[in-house]
């Protein structure tokens, strides 16, 4: 009966088979999709409390920015192709294995003796993660329709401020009471515990596909992402933005960014296909999801430094007085989720979103040596605002855009976007605070302190003058990071215009002969429907 019914739907046998038994477990399953989700988000907020401790120890401050990049570079370059494997092997055991090369990454790393080593460690649970984020993202798109996530938004909003809330708290009390070095074995328990969950209640078609991986496309995409990342990391600190090392790197870059456009128009299987950009909004939302990416990163990253460095802040109370933002992106995030599902609309949240988070980091610039905590607060809480108007719908949409056979390519290219965005936040404000805060430290004469080893409570036994000298250094180095990132969501606020209202998949009257047999409209009509008004 169910076989005749889904015939006259337009769909196959083997898709009902396939999808009843995903249907039947979604909350088990997604529960568990969770729980792996929360390991990758509390890595993310647990290292930002830690970081002035594990810089002061290792090394110097021009190495803090390096620490984040390592990590965001290999997700970016690992990141398509694990949605490609994804595609041609099946999820599951692509899943699994990166949970464990993150498992693998966050050991050697708590295991690091200096800075070198800490940065290469960083890079291994980097590659995990990129396949850990984009299979959580690929899994959902491939069991719940885009117009039913909205439903589970809550247990999503859920795991997201448990981890934003109580990630920085657990990485201030890790690091005041257990040292920084568990800040990353943390992360052992809690993969094994997603490893076995996972394991027991994920159950999805097995597939594979003898087509090939494009290692050709992805080599040329890492040399050149890496090239523009070292060209916006050493230029003008490292050597001179004339200098030959400067000028080569940047013509690697394009190069190969170059080659591998052309490249992905040629090869068989493409690791990034380009007919997912006919899509007006696929490509707006790799534009501003790679803008958020880049404001969010910067700013969790050097909040933490500022409260410890400038305001006095142990690394327990930086955790809590980051919650201002997470709060507000959690309960903002967790209201447009509902919205959505109810009403199908999306497209005023990134325009909002974008207003908010130019406010925010605006108002964030504005800081400095006498700003208060509260006052900090207040502005933190408009940046988390506007974030949470855009760390779903980004991904959301971006899935909307393409076809079910795209998932894996279109979740992973989103998540690409996002982490290049992260990389280039992070490389481009690390390198603008470096270069403020050792002008103002040589100003100042105390320009040997920017590469001390220096704790945050080791800092308030420093004489008063080196005290303020380097309060003000830091200060003044958080402030041109900010304004940097304002500058740079005024991009994202006018991406987020030309958005076009689409449809969610899933919403909507279904067709007269679907509801008559009780189910969906055909598959091919939807995606095909869907796709074509997108184009």
């Amino acid at each position: 009966m169910v076989g005749m019914a889904a015939q006259t739907a337009g769909i196959s046998p083997q898709d009902v088979a396939e999808k009843e038994p995903q249907q039947r477990s979604v909350r088990v399953v997604l529960g568990a999709l969770m729980l792996a989700m929360l390991l990758a988000m509390l890595d993310n907020m647990i290292i930002g409390t830690a970081m002035p401790t594990i810089v002061g120890e290792l090394g110097g401050l021009e190495h803090l920015s390096w620490v984040v990049t390592a990590y965001t570079l290999a997700t970016a370059a690992s990141t398509p192709i694990w949605g490609k494997i994804g595609d041609m092997y099946g999820r599951k055991g692509t899943f699994l294995t990166s949970i464990v090369l993150f498992l693998i990454g966050s050991g050697l790393s708590g295991m690091a003796q200096d800075m070198g080593q800490l940065i290469g460690f960083r890079a291994i649970q980097g590659l995990g993660a990129g396949g850990l984020i984009v299979g959580v993202m690929a899994i959902i798109g491939d069991l719940i329709p885009p117009r039913e996530r909205g439903k589970y938004q809550g247990m999503m909003a859920g795991v997201m401020a448990l981890a934003m809330i109580g990630g920085p708290l657990v990485g201030g009390v890790i690091t005041d009471h257990l040292g920084w070095r568990w800040s990353f074995y943390i992360n052992l328990p809690l993969g094994v515990v997603a490893l076995v969950a996972i394991t027991a209640v994920l159950h999805l078609p097995k597939k594979r596909s003898k087509a090939r991986i494009d290692y050709l496309g992805a080599g040329l995409l890492t040399v050149g992402i890496t090239s523009i990342v070292l060209v916006t990391t050493w230029g003008g600190s490292e050597y001179a933005w004339g200098s030959a090392q400067i000028i080569g790197l940047a013509a690697l870059g394009v190069v190969s960014l170059a080659a591998f456009i052309g490249w992905q128009t040629k090869a068989a299987e493409p690791i990034l296909p380009l007919h997912i950009f006919r899509s007006r909004n696929f490509s707006l939302m790799a534009v501003i999801g790679f803008l958020v990416g880049f404001v969010m990163f910067g700013a969790t990253l050097f909040l933490p430094l500022y409260q410890q460095s400038v305001q006095g802040a142990s690394a327990t109370n930086s955790g809590l007085l980051l919650l201002p933002m997470l709060l507000s992106m959690m309960i903002v995030s967790l209201v447009v989720g509902r919205i959505t599902t109810n009403t199908g609309k999306y497209r005023m949240f990134p325009i909002i979103g974008g207003a908010l988070m130019i406010a925010g980091m605006y108002l964030l610039s504005t800081m400095d040596v006498g700003t208060s905590r509260f006052t900090s607060g207040v502005y933190m809480a408009v940046l988390g605002a506007g974030m949470g108007f855009l760390m779903q719908i980004t991904m959301l949409v971006a899935q909307n855009s393409v076809e079910l056979k795209d998932m894996g390519v279109a979740s992973s290219s989103a998540t690409l976007f996002r982490t290049l965005g992260s990389s280039f936040g992070v490389a481009i404000m690390g390198a603008l605070f470096n270069n403020r805060v050792l002008h103002e430290m040589t100003e100042r004469g105390a320009e040997g302190m920017q590469n001390a080893q220096l704790t945050p409570a080791q800092l308030k036994g420093l004489p008063t003058q080196a005290r303020e000298a380097y309060e003000f250094a830091v200060s003044s180095g958080t402030h041109v990071a900010f304004l940097l990132g304002a500058g740079i969501t005024v991009i994202a606020l006018i991406a987020a215009f030309f958005v076009k209202e689409i449809p969610l998949k899933g919403a909507g009257p279904k067709p007269a002969e679907a509801v008559e047999e009780g189910g969906d409209a055909p598959r091919d009509t939807r995606e095909k429907a869907a796709v074509a008004e997108t184009v």
